[in-house]
């Protein structure tokens, strides 16, 4: 589904963030990246739907040449791929299903978008989507009224919303306390399963990333340094990738 081969990103003032990177996520994965900050973790997901260019190497996701897409290609490439920020990107100003059915703005014409006229098929898509992540009586208050977890699941439900086959998240609990972060990752996982959708998960929590992910990648310096199941995630594997670091509890 996605394939990595010698994927290399030099970024304009020198700086290595990616070295040789091979890799393959195959459908429906629930993927942990783990490393310390700076490591390279948030370039790697953002090169999957070219929000980052790579500079050499191979980079396929359903067949399809990632390096290649411009323009209307590019963006419609990008429909199915939902991404999910730390910082929520939803319109404090606007109610919770207008923040949902921004995600299909792209598809109105200029008169529908210029109105915020939304068919019927994408208002139902939407209410869906947040009653999947249950917060479907929030649906007309304003994003501003919620908490900081409600807010990551209206980003979930917009993401949902558009059917995608990946979904990037790039520390999406960062800005939670523990019991909404577990609550997110317990959203991401029931996703995972029930719409066999691959995810992708920037994080900085190990023990909460390795517990709901199956598969870890520990990236250092920007090279991969393990690759496997979570659950032979040990002591020796998180020293490899967090190096010092990890023995100061950093």
């Amino acid at each position: 589904m996605i394939k990595f081969e010698k994927v290399d990103k030099v970024y304009k003032n020198g700086y290595k963030a990616l070295t040789d990177i091979n890799l393959e996520i195959k459908e429906g994965e629930f993927v942990a990246i783990i490393g310390r900050s700076g490591a390279g973790k948030s370039t790697l997901i953002r090169t999957i739907n070219k929000m980052i260019d790579i500079n050499s190497g191979s980079l396929l996701v359903e067949g399809v040449d990632v390096s290649k897409l411009t323009g209307k290609k590019l963006r419609k490439f990008r429909r199915n791929i939902g991404m999910i920020f730390q910082q929520f990107n939803l319109v404090n100003r606007m109610s919770v299903i207008n923040n949902v059915l921004a995600g299909f703005v792209p598809d109105l014409n200029i008169f529908q978008s210029t109105l915020g006229l939304y068919p019927k098929k994408y208002k139902l898509k939407a209410l869906e989507a947040l009653q999947e992540v249950d917060i479907l009586e929030q649906a007309y208050s304003r994003a501003d009224q919620l908490s900081g977890g409600q807010k990551q699941r209206v980003a979930l439900a917009r993401t949902i919303a558009q059917d995608p086959k990946i979904i990037l998240a790039d520390e999406p609990t960062a800005s939670l306390d523990p019991v909404t972060s577990r609550q997110v990752m317990e959203y991401l996982k029931k996703i995972n399963k029930e719409n066999n959708i691959a995810i992708l998960l920037n994080i900085h929590e190990i023990d909460l990333g390795l517990e709901y992910a199956e598969r870890c990648i520990g990236i250092k310096d920007g090279i991969v340094v393990y690759d496997g199941p979570s659950s032979e995630v040990n002591s020796e594997v998180l020293e490899l990738i967090y190096g010092d670091a990890y023995n100061k509890g950093e």
